[in-house]
């Protein structure tokens, strides 16, 4: 499976250009005035080591269910960016969806159909303001890697693939079988599209997710 992506020049004539569409989602606007989102609830022995934190680009692997305990307050604001039909984008896209609906975010779902959109789009999540976007589909891993080091302020989750040179704003869930960090790398050996299961997708994003609200950034998360 490979990205479809579009020239770097052109990319970055899409950043420059690319304009706010509507997302979909709940009622709430976005803009009224809230307290400040938070975890709820704290991190599980085994989940990193506390005398020890991860150094950025680290790869961390946490103990299986560590992460149960904790979850974002109600109404945490998430946009699901997804790129692509494929089984395992699809599987990534359903994971996120039931966590959203089990931890009571407010989710919206922005959607590139053809690489001409997938830079516009990104800039249209960022510019929904939320607390978390969450992206499923190898093809947004590059226009992610040129637009996110310019919006520092703005948390990422990327799941079931990776940023070769994530900042801190970029964190990743990961497995043995995904991976996928870029065209200029190509596709891992160890790719395996039967490793995108209901179950490891939704653990990827519960870890993942438990790394950005204790302020875990900038890592790989590993779920393996």
């Amino acid at each position: 499976m490979r990205s479809r992506l579009l020239p770097a020049r052109t990319l970055v004539a899409a950043v420059a250009t690319a304009v706010l569409v509507g997302g979909c989602g709940s009622g709430d606007d976005w803009s009224r005035p809230r307290p400040k989102p938070s975890a709820v609830g704290t991190l599980g022995a085994g989940f990193v080591e506390p005398s020890a934190p991860p150094t950025p680009e680290a790869t961390i692997t946490p103990r299986p269910g560590s992460w149960d305990e904790l979850r974002p307050s109600e109404d945490y604001r998430v946009v699901l960016l997804t790129a692509g039909e494929d089984r395992q984008t699809r599987t990534l896209v359903s994971a996120v969806k039931e966590w959203a609906e089990e931890v009571r975010a407010d989710l919206r779902t922005v959607t590139a159909t053809k690489p001409d959109e997938f830079v516009p789009r990104i800039s249209d999540a960022i510019a929904m303001r939320p607390d978390l976007i969450v992206t499923a589909g190898n093809d947004l891993i590059d226009p992610l890697a040129l637009v996110t080091p310019h919006h520092l302020d703005q948390q990422f989750l990327v799941v079931g693939a990776e940023l070769a040179e994530p900042t801190a704003n970029v964190t990743a869930a990961d497995w043995t079988g995904a991976s996928f960090r870029g065209e200029g790398l190509g596709m891992s050996s160890s790719y395996d599209p039967a490793s995108f299961t209901s179950e490891r997708a939704g653990r990827a994003v519960r870890a993942g997710a438990a790394a950005v609200l204790t302020g875990l950034t900038g890592i790989v998360v590993w779920i393996d």
